[in-house]
Parts: C-alpha cells; structure tokens; sequence
C-alpha cells in the first residue's frame, strides 16, 4: 500500500468532505400538516416535482419517518418510504434511481428493485393526483 503525502491527504480529504455534504444538502425535508391519515401537498408549492426526476422529502405531521415524494415518469407521482429493505438504511435519490449507500440495492423511482442485494420493494403510500394537489394515504404503505 503506498501512503499519501499531505498534499494528496487534503485532496481527498476535501473532495469527500464536498461530496458529503452535497449528499446531505441534496433534498430539504418539509414538514407537511396530515388531516386524517391524508397528507395533502399543493403540486404549485413545489416546484422540485414539475420535471421528470422531480423529488422532495416530507415529514408528515407526527411522524418519525420521512417519505420521498417523486415524479414518475409516466407523469404520475409516487410516495415511498426511504428505508431499505436490505438492512435499513436510507436510500439517496440519484436521477432516475434511488440508491443504497450501504451494500448498493438499487431501486425505481416507483420502489421496485432494480439491482440487490435488496429482495423486497421499498414501502410505498397511495399517492393520488386531484388537479393540482397530490393526496398521500398515510394508513398503510405496501
């Protein structure tokens, strides 16, 4: 193994450091009011969702756990847990993908595997559209 020189140390140490924290900055956690087990987010208050890889995190009301909220291609929206199945981590989105930092499972933007070690789908919530607000079933996740 060769060793670095200090120059080559603070290299790598700053392109990490930069790399974390864009990771860390990538997505902004709002925090949504829920009525009912429904929350309800005005598509018009969120501009990040209007293009094809659109994605915002939420944090329902009374909730621990946050909910990725994408655009799909098909012009729809889904909502899934950020959780993986493999060994609980939390998935980055990355484009098209979402991604586990831990062992690399890979998954849609609709929370189906795409690559493992992952077997299982991420948790999803019914996400429906009426007009221009978007409607997140909070009762159950599948």
């Amino acid at each position: 193994m060769n060793a670095l020189d200090r120059r080559e140390f603070v290299a790598v140490c700053a392109t990490s450091a930069g790399l974390l924290l864009l990771g860390c900055a990538s997505i902004v956690t709002h925090p949504v009011p829920v009525t009912g087990n429904l929350a309800r987010l005005s598509l018009a208050a969120y501009p990040e969702l209007a293009g094809p890889e659109g994605a915002i995190k939420i944090l329902p009301a009374g909730r621990e756990e946050p909910i990725y909220v994408l655009a799909t291609s098909s012009a729809g929206f889904s909502a899934l847990s950020p959780i993986c199945t493999h060994r609980g981590c939390t998935v980055d989105v990355n484009g098209p993908r979402l991604v586990c930092p831990c062992h690399g499972s890979t998954y849609d933007r609709e929370g189906k595997v795409l690559k493992g070690p992952a077997e299982q789908a991420l948790s999803r919530y019914r996400a429906t559209r009426a007009g221009d607000e978007l409607v997140i079933d909070l009762s159950a996740s599948s």
